[in-house]
């Protein structure tokens, strides 16, 4: 089949198998950008150990992935517009794979920082291209759902990983663990090459990519559902991604595995809920009522943790239900793409993810400060060690920032029947 040919049987939409695979690939990306973000959960004893730091600084360690993706969503939204995302993914998926290579052989807190920092902008082209492919190859009323499919694959990533990379964290150390992230970033960088291809585009100047830009920050709804999406989020990648395995295994004596087991239930929430409530919200037509609802539920269940704790059963109830109502953040990026010219998808979707991450980039040093400051001196095997009462103190801006998300989506105007064709 020659190249034209391919090209329109994709252009066709669902029906083309190349799309579909392309897609899969993209999903899989961000399946491994999330397994990369989540990873320094199940290994904080040990780099606290190795390197000698405390929460604040290793909370900082861990955020470093979150400072280089969030950086660069907007350039590379506007990249996606003009370039599309074959070789963009290919090379991210690389650099990925090569940061995990420094981190596992560095000998000091500043080369980890720096291969944390080569991790986060490999990964950084992950979410915002695989949505770039649901745009490009697909009918506009499949986004949410494409949408929502392309997060269980992150959530999947997310399960990976903790409970299964601390497997391999306690049989081969945190630099065996890395160097099983390095092969597998370089594996996909090779995969995404022969796989994905770019829809033709046509050709911009200097002045659009500017005009673009201006389109999407003027927008009052873009920034309406990059509060949203940044709130949903947080508790995610501060809770569930860093701080939640090391606050059970500290303040209830859990293991790291049973610990990072329950964290799981948190991300498969959110995998289960992001394609069934993005289909619903396409089906409906409708997007600020789940948003709404699911930021009110999430903040009620990031306020009942403290009360169930002690307790593995109800608290992985509450980790799924948490994680479910978190999901419509995904609804929230289709609301602000819909609310955006076309021609600017790449833009308004880097925008919004930079708040998405940033959350990350903010939260988890944010609660390692907080941890820090109460501190009460004990160690054990080098290692820090917090009371309940720290941990709790320090989580508490998680259901504060969820409770902002929450007016956020109230505050939005749904607008997902009056432009259909945006889907």
């Amino acid at each position: 089949m020659s190249a034209t040919a391919s090209t329109e049987t994709i252009a066709r939409g669902v029906g083309g198998g190349r799309a579909w695979a392309a897609w899969l690939l993209a999903s899989l990306f961000f399946f491994y950008a999330f397994a990369q973000r989540v990873a320094p959960s199940v290994m904080v004893e040990e780099l606290m150990r190795d390197f000698a730091v405390g929460a604040a600084i290793l909370g900082n360690l861990s955020a470093a992935y979150f400072y280089a993706y969030a950086a660069l969503q907007i350039p590379i939204g506007l990249m996606l517009d003009r370039l599309g995302p074959r070789r963009l993914m290919t090379g991210g998926a690389a650099l990925a794979g090569l940061g995990s290579l420094v981190f596992a052989l560095s000998d000091s807190v500043l080369g980890a920082y720096g291969g944390r920092l080569l991790v986060g902008a490999g990964a950084a082209f992950s979410w915002v291209g695989a949505l770039t492919v649901a745009v490009q190859w697909f009918p506009p009323q499949r986004f949410a759902a494409l949408g929502g499919g392309t997060q269980a694959f992150g959530m999947a990533g997310a399960v990976f990983g903790q409970a299964p990379i601390g497997l391999v964290v306690g049989a081969y150390g945190w630099r065996g663990a890395s160097l099983v992230l390095a092969v597998a970033g370089l594996a996909l960088a090779l995969a995404l090459w022969f796989v994905a291809r770019d829809r033709p585009m046509p050709a911009h100047g200097h002045g659009s990519l500017l005009s673009g830009l201006r389109i999407v920050v003027s927008n009052r709804q873009t920034w309406l559902s990059a509060v949203f999406g940044m709130a949903m989020v947080a508790p995610v990648v501060g809770f569930g991604g860093l701080w939640g395995v090391p606050y059970l295994t500290q303040t209830q004596g859990m293991s790291r595995a049973e610990a990072a087991s329950l964290m799981s239930l948190l991300f498969i929430g959110w995998g289960v809920g992001a394609p069934l409530l993005g289909s619903l919200s396409d089906r409906l037509g409708k997007r600020r009522p789940p948003m709404a609802l699911g930021a009110a539920i999430a903040t009620l269940a990031l306020l009942a943790v403290p009360l169930v704790a002690h307790s593995p059963l109800l608290l992985g109830a509450l980790m799924m239900l948490q994680g479910f109502a978190a999901s419509p953040m995904v609804v929230g990026v289709a609301l602000s793409r819909e609310s955006n010219p076309p021609q600017v998808s790449g833009t308004v979707l880097g925008f919004v993810n930079t708040f998405v991450v940033g959350s990350g980039a903010l939260f988890q040093p944010l609660i390692g400060i907080l941890l820090d400051l109460q501190w009460d001196g004990r160690m054990v095997d080098g290692a820090r060690v917090y009371s309940a009462h720290a941990y709790h103190l320090a989580l508490s801006v998680l259901p504060v920032i969820v409770a902002i998300g929450c007016a956020a989506a109230l505050l939005s105007r749904d607008i997902a029947r009056e432009r259909p064709e945006a889907g």
